[in-house]
């Protein structure tokens, strides 16, 4: 099975492929649903050029496009065609002729956000031309099943990691109602991750809107507002596999390099065990050392546990410190601080097939070769260390004590 991670930048991307991500999504500025991503414009094509390999890479032209966006996406053809993609990611129908026109060699996959949940649907998008469903994120594994048993030249991929959403399959107006911005669109807001207090029976106040109410309308014991738990299908890959599903969908292009990397490295080993019956339970376990909500297995084994909300915001643990760069002398590579480090902590240097190294005893030198006593984001540093690293590793340092934080 294909690991297929999310790249919201280069940098991201670079890890996704360095981490084990077989394929990587991205998003082309002004047409992708995530567009508070830093997602791809100018002069990146050339960079991911020199970064992609043989490595498979596809692009989200997932938003729903009213009339200005379709002369946008005109305009942009010529733009989009720089970029070495294997795939395009869409929902709305209506571009579909304009992208095989356009890109005749290209695939397109039909995006988790056109609901796809049958095996008829299947059928008719692939005689529309379409190679690949990411099928809808409330069907079950018994309809995967059924569905690539039905319809078994089309691929089938699926959300296996991540933040899932309280509409079906994303489609959510509660954004645009309360911030203004449509989730339909690329802007959505997470209106329903925010903090709300009760205020009397039946109106709600958010945290940073005090005097803002919203309605609460009750029905069978649950509100119009919750924030859903986060999917994590590591321990169930075989029957994913067994089901049909070609690729494994990582959620999470806004999310930090590190939450690419780790959850990546986890999923990678894991489908390689099925194979090998390697015993991977570290890796498994550093999933818990990336921020996350409650975990639950979504909707593949039934909607009892993730109809009930979680009770909790992000959980993190560690704290991503920065990454090594390229090797500069002996023992000493360059070091791209994400975090402010003070020589002495303990930190955790993480490589694609080695789970952490500790070391505390390492060195920092200022772009004058001046050793210090901090090392700041934003500023040229190298770092001395014995610890067996290579470029690409990743540092991290545990947090005082387990948080609660905006994001992963």
């Amino acid at each position: 099975m294909e690991i297929l991670s999310p790249a919201g930048n280069v940098e991201k991307l670079k890890y996704a492929y360095i981490y084990g991500a077989d394929a990587a999504y991205i998003g082309i500025r002004n047409f992708s649903l995530r567009q508070k991503a830093d997602n791809f414009s100018d002069e990146e094509y050339k960079i991911i050029r020199a970064i992609k390999g043989d490595k498979k890479l596809y692009g989200a032209l997932n938003i729903y496009f009213h009339e200005g966006d379709l002369d946008a996406l005109d305009a942009n053809l010529d733009y989009i065609g720089n970029y070495p993609f294997d795939a395009f990611i869409i929902s709305d129908i209506g571009i579909v002729r304009k992208l095989q026109q356009k890109f005749p060699n290209t695939e397109l996959h039909l995006s988790t956000q056109a609901n796809c949940t049958n095996s008829e649907a299947v059928k008719m998008y692939r005689d529309m031309g379409f190679t690949r469903v990411v099928l809808a994120r409330e069907t079950s594994l018994k309809e995967i099943e059924r569905i690539k048993t039905t319809v078994p030249d089309v691929e089938l991929e699926c959300f296996i990691h991540g933040a899932m959403c309280l509409a079906y399959s994303g489609r959510c107006f509660l954004s645009s109602w309360m911030a203004g911005r449509s989730g339909n669109q690329g802007q959505c807001s997470h209106s329903c991750r925010w903090d709300y207090s009760l205020k009397g029976e039946m109106v709600l106040e958010e945290a940073k809107r005090p005097g803002e109410y919203y309605p609460i309308y009750e029905g069978d014991g649950f509100t119009s507002i919750l924030s859903s738990k986060d999917i994590c299908m590591i321990d169930h890959l075989k029957e994913l596999r067994d089901a049909g599903v070609d690729s494994l969908k990582i959620e999470g292009r806004m999310k930090s390099i590190y939450y690419t990397a780790i959850v990546t490295r986890a999923y990678k080993k894991a489908v390689d065990a099925l194979a090998s019956n390697e015993d991977i339970t570290g890796y498994k376990e550093e999933l818990q050392k990336v921020s996350h909500r409650e975990f639950s297995t979504g909707f593949y084994f039934g909607k009892e546990d993730i109809e009930k909300p979680t009770e909790k915001s992000y959980l993190r643990q560690f704290i991503f410190m920065g990454m090594i760069g390229k090797k500069v002398g002996e023992n000493t590579w360059e070091l791209l601080v994400k975090n402010q480090i003070r020589p002495g902590e303990t930190l955790e240097f993480i490589g694609p097939d080695i789970l952490y190294i500790e070391d505390s005893e390492y060195i920092i030198f200022d772009e004058d070769g001046n050793a210090v006593d901090q090392a700041d984001h934003g500023k040229v540093y190298t770092i001395n260390t014995l610890a067996a690293v290579e470029e690409g590793f990743i540092l991290r340092k545990k947090a005082s004590k387990t948080e609660e934080c905006p994001q992963a």
